[in-house]
C-alpha cells in the first residue's frame, strides 16, 4: 500500500488527476449502478407485486366459482329426491301335501330402511309392483287376480293400504301360433322367453310422513294359482316444477343456478367492499368537525345542522361541509395565526 502511494504521488504531486478525473469518473459510474441498481430493484418489486395481485385476483375469481359451483350442488343433493328404489319381493306361501301348489297367498315383507328416512317428505312417489309371469296356460285360466300392500312404519303401524287387480295381456291362439313360429330361432337360442311382465300400480301419489315415515312394505298376491318367475318392488317419484326442470335438463339447469349463485356472491362482495371503503370519509368529517368546533363553536354548530340537511335532503352523503364552512374555518385559521404571529412578535 505505501509504494501504491508513493507511485501515484509521483504520477500526481498536485492531486489534479485524482480530483478532477478519477474521481468525477467514479462518482459517475457509481451513481449509474446505484440508479440502475435501484431501477432493477424497482422493477422486480413490480413485477412481484404484479404477480401477487394476479395470483390474489385468480384466487379470489376461484374460491368464488367453486363456492357458486358447490352451493348448487349443495341445493341439488339436498333439494333432489332419489328418482327411484328397486328393491326384490321374495313371495312366500305354505305348501300343502294333498294339493299341488300353495295353500296360501303368496306373500313377502320388504324392508326400506331401518336408520334414515328413504322417502322425502313432500314429494309424490309411484309405488309399482313387477310381476314376471310366464304365459302358461295356468295363468291364463287365472284371469284376473288382486295385488294387495300395505305401507308400515318404524312401530308397525298402518300407514297406506291399496289393492289392485292385474291380469296377463291377452292374445289368441293364432298369434300365440304366429309369435312361436317367427321367435322361434330366439327362444330355442334362450333370447327371448314367453313371458310378461305385469306393472300393478298400488299407490298413484303417496305422500310420506316426517314423524312416522314408512320402512316396510307388505306385499300379498291374493290368488293361489298364480305362476311367476319373480317379483320386484318399484318406487318412483313424480317430479313436478323445479325438480322436474333439473331432471330434465340438468345442463340448462346447472348453469342458471351457477349462474345465479355467482351474481348473487359477486353483489354480496361489491356491496361489503363498498360499505368497508366508503367509511373513511365519516372520520375525515368526524375530524373537520372537531377541528372547526374547538376554533368556533357557533360555526361547528351550523355546520353540523347544514351536514344534516343535506345528508337529508340530496344523496351526497360525502360533504358533510360545504364551501362556506370551509371557508369559515381557513379566516378563524388565519386570524389564530395572525394573533399567534403577533404574540410571537
Amino acid at each position: 500500500m505505501g509504494l501504491y502511494q508513493m507511485l501515484v504521488n509521483l504520477v500526481d504531486p498536485f492531486g489534479v488527476i485524482r480530483n478532477f478525473i478519477v474521481k468525477p469518473a467514479n462518482d459517475f459510474v457509481f451513481s449509474l449502478y446505484v440508479h440502475y441498481k435501484n431501477r432493477t430493484a424497482e422493477g422486480v418489486n413490480n413485477v412481484r407485486e404484479l404477480l401477487l395481485r394476479t395470483l390474489i385476483v385468480l384466487f379470489a375469481i376461484a374460491a368464488i366459482i367453486w363456492t357458486a359451483v358447490f352451493m348448487y350442488i349443495t341445493f341439488y343433493y339436498t333439494y333432489m329426491p332419489a328418482i327411484a328404489h328397486m328393491r326384490p319381493v321374495h313371495m312366500q306361501f305354505k305348501t300343502c301335501n294333498y294339493v299341488q301348489g300353495p295353500c296360501t297367498y303368496p306373500s313377502a315383507h320388504v324392508s326400506l330402511t331401518k336408520k334414515q328416512q328413504l322417502l322425502m317428505v313432500g314429494q309424490p312417489y309411484k309405488v309399482l309392483v313387477n310381476i314376471d309371469m310366464p304365459e302358461t296356460p295356468q295363468n291364463q285360466d287365472v284371469g284376473m287376480f288382486m295385488v294387495c300392500a300395505e305401507m308400515r312404519d318404524q312401530s308397525t303401524s298402518l300407514r297406506g293400504h291399496s289393492c289392485r287387480s292385474a291380469m296377463l295381456r291377452y292374445k289368441s291362439p293364432l298369434l300365440n301360433s304366429l309369435i312361436t313360429w317367427v321367435m322361434s330361432p330366439l327362444l330355442i337360442l334362450g333370447l327371448r322367453e314367453q313371458k310378461q311382465i305385469i306393472p300393478v300400480e298400488l299407490f298413484s301419489d303417496y305422500l310420506d310422513e316426517k314423524t312416522y315415515p314408512v320402512t316396510d312394505i307388505y306385499v300379498e298376491i291374493q290368488n293361489k294359482a298364480v305362476q311367476f318367475y319373480e317379483v320386484n318392488l318399484q318406487i318412483t317419484a313424480q317430479l313436478s316444477g323445479l325438480r322436474f326442470f333439473m331432471f330434465h335438463w340438468p345442463i340448462l339447469s346447472a348453469t342458471v343456478g351457477i349462474s345465479t349463485n355467482l351474481f348473487v356472491i359477486l353483489l354480496i362482495c361489491l356491496l361489503s367492499w363498498y360499505h368497508w371503503s366508503d367509511t373513511t370519509w365519516i372520520e375525515e368529517a368526524r375530524e373537520k368537525y372537531e377541528a372547526l368546533k374547538r376554533l368556533n363553536p357557533l360555526a361547528a354548530e351550523a355546520t353540523k345542522f347544514h351536514s344534516e340537511v343535506s345528508t337529508t335532503s340530496r344523496g351526497d352523503t360525502h360533504s358533510f361541509i360545504d364551501d362556506e364552512d370551509v371557508s369559515l374555518i381557513e379566516d378563524v385559521g388565519l386570524i389564530d395565526d395572525s394573533e399567534g404571529t403577533s404574540e410571537r412578535k
